[in-house]
């Protein structure tokens, strides 16, 4: 969506998306430069005015093998001029940089769309390399599509000739000859790519000069050969927006800068402590360079020094904050525990992959919901947040902080690898427009005497800096005496106080569920959570238009569910639950509510496409 704030209105929300959108996909070896080629003309798309999305998919191993299967990276972008919720379903264009990078997808480029491939890399190596016993772009195998083959590779090389680089060095600027191409089809400026490159290699400006002819010679070849009606500049007008200012931003992005901005309207200095695992590494990244804004990073040696540094932060008054991705949050559990027990702030961003173990690191998935829901030793319950695009995650960052100040309590904020790494265009705030909620360290002896574990009427305990004179206490793992908070074994003592700190869970007020699109009542909704936002969304649009009576229900609060979410399910006739794993949200939907929740499931490490829900409502309501 364009921004985290845009609302569609009923006439956008029951249209049929418009025709003005291509989906591109550039995919080549883990070398070839795929992720920066997509991303600077994600650059230029957003500058021309666009709305996009992203999808960046690239491989787990850090330098496979060249030319083969297991190493093509790629990265799709949706762009159009109107409103954009998904990285598309099947690419319109897909350049090709070698054969396995065809080989691997080609299968999901949409019939008669277009194949730009680089003739210089198919050599018989290469394409045995990829599993080919001929050359598809010679044995009419691709007819279905449109191909344009040339030499891209030698292309480059006559373009970068003059600057006198070794021909491993030139053939590492196909990639900005590819984007030149890119840019003159569909109408970008180029004088943005190379102000960037000469900032990029401001210390070789031998290398940004390469670059910059590479890219121009791209540009150029478009404008000049005889290339046919296959490829002709096309021209997307910019997307309706509302006046702002706008900026590009990805799930780790947003959440980073709603990390720092819930810290500042808590009034607290953030400590973060992380440990690197894809995909969650990028939120230390980006934290690492906010340091102006009382924020301190911690790269930790592992995953339990990370959250064991964090909940000592918080103890100390400040924001402990943490995060990881599915594996580090199950070495973390303990720890999770123990700052349940002693109900300290903390913000614990789990970043979901592919599993279960090492699974798929760099593919998406959302198989960690059992996990944040029930994943702890112990009736050991927390909150739980799932944003659902890249733009979401800023305002999911910021109502994270504001639960575990408030109620004292460690909060797990759900995103996944594709929301983490794609992008999308973001209206950024005005922050005089959120509400502060600045955190009041208990700093005077009360009447009556200090009780650690005495409670206000959110059932959150006090939060005191050690050291403060008159509130000396202990703080552990065992369990603790209601009020005092000393050591105490007692049966009757540990009831109530796991009732205590199941119904402060219990009590967090979460807003309203609302309908995201149709009405209360009817035959089919549709209810999702995290990433699956996009093609649900749409996919209910379009089914809409067509006479289906389905509607779409999308959750942020995980848990605590919505009070009202109860009477809403039980409206419907059916309820159909999308989530990429085997049917978690479904099983949480049926134990807390007895409705007949079915599951529509996905474990590919791909987000869903539209076509694939709207044939899943079609099913649903036959």
């Amino acid at each position: 969506m364009a921004s985290a704030v845009h609302e569609l209105t009923p006439a956008e929300a029951n249209a049929d998306p418009a025709p003005e959108a291509v989906v591109v996909r550039f995919a080549g070896d883990s070398g070839d430069g795929m992720q920066l080629t997509g991303g600077q003309f994600t650059l230029s798309t957003a500058l021309a005015g666009n709305d996009l999305a992203t999808f960046p998919d690239f491989p787990a191993e850090i330098r496979a093998p060249q030319g083969t299967l297991f190493g093509v990276s790629a990265f799709q972008i949706n762009f159009g001029s109107t409103a954009v919720e998904t990285a598309g379903d099947a690419p319109d264009v897909l350049v090709a940089m070698n054969p396995a990078a065809l080989k691997v997808n080609v299968g999901q480029l949409r019939p008669g769309g277009l194949v730009i491939a680089d003739s210089g890399e198919f050599t018989t190596r290469n394409l045995a390399k990829a599993g080919y016993d001929a050359d598809p772009l010679q044995d009419g195998s691709l007819a279905r599509w449109q191909l344009l083959a040339f030499d891209i590779s030698q292309l480059t090389l006559d373009a970068v000739k003059p600057f006198g680089l070794g021909k491993k060095e030139a053939l590492r600027c196909k990639n900005m000859w590819t984007l030149g191409l890119a840019l003159w089809m569909f109408d970008r400026d180029r004088a943005p790519l190379v102000d960037w490159l000469k900032a990029k290699f401001a210390k070789a400006p031998v290398l940004a000069e390469a670059n910059i002819a590479a890219l121009n010679a791209g540009h150029a070849y478009g404008e000049t050969a005889e290339i046919g009606a296959a490829v002709r500049p096309h021209r997307i007008a910019a997307a309706p927006a509302e006046p702002g200012l706008y900026r590009t931003v990805t799930g780790a992005e947003a959440i980073s800068l709603g990390l720092v901005a819930g810290a500042a309207l808590a009034d607290l200095p953030m400590m973060f402590g992380g440990y690197p695992i894809t995909p969650a590494s990028a939120i230390l990244h980006h934290l690492s360079r906010l340091k102006e804004y009382r924020v301190t990073t911690f790269q930790a040696e592992d995953e339990i020094a990370a959250i064991a540094a964090a909940i000592g932060a918080s103890y100390a008054g400040s924001l402990g904050v943490t995060s990881s991705s599915g594996p580090g949050i199950a070495l973390k559990g303990e720890a999770i525990g123990l700052a349940i027990m002693t109900e300290l702030p903390l913000v614990i961003v789990n970043s979901q992959r592919g599993g279960p173990s090492t699974g798929l690191p760099t593919k998406t998935e959302q198989s960690d919901l059992y996990q944040a829901v029930y994943g702890r030793n112990g009736d050991a319950p927390l909150p739980v947040i799932a944003a659902r695009s890249p733009a979401d995650a800023f305002d999911c960052a910021i109502e994270a902080v504001r639960i575990a100040t408030r109620y004292m309590t460690p909060v797990m904020l759900l995103t996944d690898g594709y929301i983490a790494n794609a992008a999308e265009p973001w209206k950024v705030p005005d922050m005089a427009s959120y509400e502060p909620f600045p955190v009041k360290h208990l700093a005077d002896v009360p009447d009556g005497g200090f009780k650690p574990y005495a409670r206000d009427a959110r059932l959150a305990r006090p939060w005191v800096k050690p050291g403060t004179p008159g509130l000396l206490h202990r703080i552990g793992g065992i369990e603790k005496q209601v009020d005092t908070g000393h050591i105490n074994y007692e049966a009757a003592n540990h009831q109530a106080m796991t009732d205590l700190r199941r119904a402060k869970i219990d009590g967090i007020a979460v807003p309203d569920q609302q309908i995201t699109l149709g009405e209360p009542g009817g035959a089919l909704v549709l209810i999702g959570w995290g990433s699956t936002f996009g093609p649900i969304h749409q996919a209910v649009r379009r089914m809409r238009t067509r006479g289906y009576d389905v509607s779409h229900i999308h959750l942020r609060h995980i848990w605590p569910l919505p009070a009202n979410l109860a009477f809403l399910l039980g409206s419907y006739r059916h309820i159909l639950v999308p989530e990429m794993n085997s049917g978690q949200l479904k099983t949480v939907l049926r134990d807390q509510y007895l409705v007949d929740a079915r599951p529509l499931s996905k474990v590919t490490g791909q987000p869903f496409r539209i076509a694939e829900i709207e044939a899943a409502i079609a099913d649903a309501l036959a």
